[in-house]
């Protein structure tokens, strides 16, 4: 499967579903970046992260997405769509 085929078929999920894979793949991502993380360390923003320019790195980290988060930006997405 190329990553077209792949974002073609990312894009027909709905979006609670994509904010799901974005948090998945994320968690991926650090995973890989940093494999020797623990639980309770976080990512410095002085610490870089290869690959990103200046103005990315900046904002790793500013935002952290809880499940409720997600569901209530969902809601309030569904709300001002139906209303």
């Amino acid at each position: 499967m190329t990553w077209q085929e792949l974002q073609s078929q990312a894009l027909h999920l709905s979006v609670d579903q994509r904010w799901y894979l974005v948090q998945a793949l994320l968690a991926s991502i650090q995973q890989e970046t940093h494999p020797i993380q623990t639980p309770t360390a976080s990512l410095s923003k002085t610490e870089p992260i290869l690959g990103l320019d200046n103005w990315t790195q900046r904002l790793v980290g500013v935002i952290q997405l809880t499940p409720e988060d997600i569901t209530n930006s969902y809601v309030d997405y569904l709300e001002g769509k139906y209303s």
